[in-house]
C-alpha cells in the first residue's frame, strides 16, 4: 500500500518517465506521427517541430529519473532522510 508522500511523489515520476520514454521512442521511429495524428504540418515537413519535440521529451525523461531516483534513494536510507528531502 502506498502510504508515505515520498512513495506516491515516485510512482507519479516513475508514471510520467515512463510515458515520456514511450513518447521519444515513438517520435524517434515514427517521426511524422504528429502530423498524422492531428492532420496539421505544423513545420512544412522540414522536422522541426519532431526535432524540438525530440529534444523536449529527452529533457522531461532525465528529469524524472533523476527526480525519482533522489526519492528512491531518500525512501531506502529511512525515515529522517526521508523527510529532509520533500
Amino acid at each position: 500500500m502506498i502510504n508515505h508522500p515520498l512513495k506516491v511523489r515516485l510512482w507519479i515520476e516513475a508514471i510520467l518517465g515512463a510515458a515520456s520514454a514511450v513518447a521519444l521512442a515513438v517520435t524517434l521511429v515514427w517521426p511524422d506521427w504528429i502530423e498524422r495524428l492531428l492532420g496539421l504540418d505544423l513545420d512544412s515537413s522540414d522536422g522541426s517541430v519532431e526535432w524540438g519535440l525530440v529534444a523536449a521529451l529527452v529533457a522531461s525523461t532525465a528529469a524524472a529519473l533523476a527526480m525519482g531516483w533522489r526519492d528512491w534513494r531518500a525512501l531506502r536510507a529511512g525515515p529522517v532522510a526521508a523527510r529532509s528531502s520533500t
